[in-house]
């Protein structure tokens, strides 16, 4: 009886301390490599295990921030393996670390496989599209600025 409440203990520590280094660390990295990012694998984050694809593409914004992910879906769920659109508050990023001291990203989606389904279509269109909606978005707050800064200027010139 006591070797094997020993044992079970010892086991218990052991898978206790192996869990611990495959956990998804808590506290941010600091600094993140886009090329251990690449190909990363991504799941459903409901806990179902599902893969949905892998990293294909990392999309910046002007100021160099990360906009949205593309992934090759495969031909899970149905989608016959085309890349999809993720935006950034529709992933989380897990990063792991393996008992030999590697490094594993994992993309955690937060959708339905329905909603997957639905997400934007990665292709010349799209891009084309959002690159054209981005310069729109730039005109207005450069105009809205000027406007702002023009009324300014004409208070301050009536005062004086």
């Amino acid at each position: 009886m006591r070797k094997s409440i020993l044992t079970t203990a010892i086991t218990t520590a052991l898978l206790g301390g192996m869990a611990f280094n495959v956990q998804a660390q808590t506290e941010p990295q600091g600094m993140y490599s886009a090329d251990d990012i690449l190909d990363a694998e991504v799941f459903f984050a409901n806990g179902s295990g599902e893969e949905i694809g892998e990293v294909d593409d990392i999309l910046f914004d002007e100021e160099m921030r990360i906009s949205a992910l593309v992934i090759e879906s495969g031909a899970v769920l149905g989608l016959g393996g085309r890349e999809i659109v993720v935006n950034t508050d529709q992933f989380t990023l897990e990063t792991h670390t393996e008992n030999d001291g590697d490094t594993e990203h994992r993309i955690m989606l937060e959708a339905t496989s329905e909603e997957v389904e639905s997400f934007p279509t990665y292709d010349r269109d799209w891009w084309e599209q959002t690159k054209a909606n981005a310069r729109d978005a730039w005109q207005t707050t450069k105009e809205g600025a000027q406007s702002a800064w023009q009324s300014t200027r004409e208070a301050i010139d009536a005062n004086e």
